[in-house]
């Protein structure tokens, strides 16, 4: 008999799993298909309120895009000053801070959640993500659940954080590798590590 590897039948949410209840689930994806994604790239305030309105914890003068996808904002955390580029995504079944002065460019992924490979139900679970303050994430990159970076380091172009990484250094790659001390970074070298990069993979 052929081995069942995942049998999503069998598949459940744990109770508690998301946060609240599935009525405001349901809820914030109406006002976040409607009122959210459709405002004008300068309603930053409004889309501020709306994310507090639903329970995330919002600093002052955050600047989140319209495009942006946050799963659950009671379970998102985003430092004064902070910017949310376009077409990022918060998957936020766990809990994601970001702490303040951060940046995470175009197109970013930041996942909190995951399913264990090894269980024939598809069990889903949560581990938080902590981005700490002046931390830039550059476009595309995607950062996996149970991980940490330290204050004010770099991720380059689709770099792949799969953990912790420490404060103060630039990454690149897949998975993610120190390159240099944050301060040694110059537009020029971002370019050539990007270029790097490319020719790596």
């Amino acid at each position: 008999m052929e081995r069942t590897y995942q049998d999503l039948s069998a598949f459940r949410v744990p109770k508690g799993f998301r946060g609240r209840s599935l009525l405001a689930v349901q809820l914030w994806w109406i006002v976040q298909a409607l009122l959210f994604r459709p405002s004008p790239q300068v309603c930053y305030g409004w889309r501020r309120f709306l994310l507090r309105l639903f329970g995330a914890k919002v600093g002052k003068k955050v600047l989140v895009r319209s495009s942006v996808k946050i799963t659950y904002p009671w379970k998102v955390s985003i430092g004064e000053y902070s910017q949310i580029g376009d077409s990022v995504v918060l998957y936020s079944l766990g809990h994601i801070v970001i702490g303040g002065n951060a940046v995470v460019s175009q197109g970013c992924y930041i996942c909190a959640a995951g399913h264990d490979p090894a269980s024939p139900t598809f069990s889903i679970y949560q581990d938080s993500v902590f981005i700490d303050d002046e931390v830039w994430l550059a476009a595309q990159c995607f950062v996996c659940p149970g991980v940490r970076i330290g204050h004010g380091s770099f991720c380059n172009v689709r770099t792949l954080v799969t953990k912790s990484l420490p404060s103060g250094r630039a990454f690149v790659g897949s998975p993610a590798r120190e390159v240099c001390l944050r301060e040694e970074l110059t537009p020029m070298k971002i370019g050539e590590l990007g270029v790097r990069q490319e020719n790596d993979g």
